[in-house]
């Protein structure tokens, strides 16, 4: 159902609502803020949940506010631009994803998130942080995203390292979705980008993994940024539904060689004459990169054979 005719049925049910964008949710009562910067506290009828559909920060809403100390309701959810399961959050524009020295970055799970926002039209920006504990490590990331047109963004929250330059990048009306693994420093981030007070944590020495302190996801607007701060998480799941010949299509640096490998089908994962090999074996593009598509190509050719299982 479209959005005008959504507004048409209710009106026609006598109910006057107004629309905002959910800001967060806790223990079951969502935080609904309009175009003013009202808050409201409202639940969520349980028609959403006979139609499966579970409300999610970010969405676009109507709602009836209540009266006095009586919550209101989400009455209906507005069709998404984009979805993301992981971390759960509708209608991001760009996907900001976080990568630290420590713990030890887990670039197959950056490579999926990736591959997911590229899928749904995202933007994509990469942001190393801890830029004192390891100055080498930006320069590694650019040279394996340079090819696919990602921008990276290197920074420190403890001297300031690069702050200016993201904020000037985010401050561009989209809505932008901080993830990342748990310990990269999100919150800390955050807490020195826009002057919050979000909770930090730290690293587990003996394995090197980060606490995870946000527990839950909230958009935040400040100085004309809007961004939402999630919790941290160290596995995705893989798609189910991902045909594995598509895989290719969400790998911008493969694009300039494509229709140039000695077979047509060409899938880039070994065959002989493949102009993608060929062009990370020159350095072309990153051979680290192919690796890890080669691995998330393979994974997503097992769960194909096996969907009818």
């Amino acid at each position: 159902m479209g959005e005008n005719a959504e507004m048409t049925e209710i009106q026609e049910a006598g109910l006057s609502l107004e629309r905002g964008v959910l800001v967060r949710g806790i223990g079951g009562f969502y935080t609904i803020r309009d175009d003013n910067h009202r808050e409201y506290t409202v639940r969520c009828k349980k028609k959403f949940r006979r139609e499966k559909i579970s409300p999610m920060v970010g969405d676009e809403v109507l709602f009836s506010s209540g009266q006095g100390e009586e919550h209101g309701w989400i009455e209906e959810i507005l069709p998404r631009k984009t979805e993301c399961l992981r971390p759960p959050v509708a209608n991001v524009t760009r996907l900001v994803i976080v990568i630290a020295p420590v713990p030890k970055p887990d670039m197959i799970l950056v490579d999926r998130q990736i591959s997911r926002a590229y899928n749904q039209g995202m933007d994509v920006l990469l942001v190393v942080t801890k830029y004192d504990l390891d100055p080498e490590l930006p320069g590694q990331i650019e040279n394996e995203y340079r090819t696919a047109g990602i921008p990276v963004i290197s920074v420190s929250a403890r001297d300031g390292t690069g702050l200016e330059i993201l904020k000037k990048a985010l401050a561009d009306g989209k809505l932008s979705c901080f993830t990342g693994q748990s310990g990269a420093g999100k919150s800390t981030l955050l807490n020195a980008l826009l002057g919050l007070e979000l909770e930090t944590g730290d690293i587990s020495r003996k394995i090197e993994r980060g606490k995870n302190t946000t527990r839950h996801t909230e958009l935040i607007e400040k100085n004309g940024i809007r961004v939402m701060d999630t919790a941290g998480f160290n596995l995705l799941e893989a798609e189910k539904e991902l045909d594995p010949a598509y895989l290719k299509e969400r790998y911008p640096e493969f694009e300039p060689y494509e229709g140039k490998c000695r077979f047509d089908e060409c899938l880039h994962d070994r065959e002989p004459g493949c102009a993608v090999q060929e062009a990370a074996d020159k350095g072309e593009i990153s051979m680290e990169r192919l690796k890890r598509y080669r691995i998330l190509l393979a994974e997503a050719r097992e769960i194909w054979r096996e969907r009818y299982d």
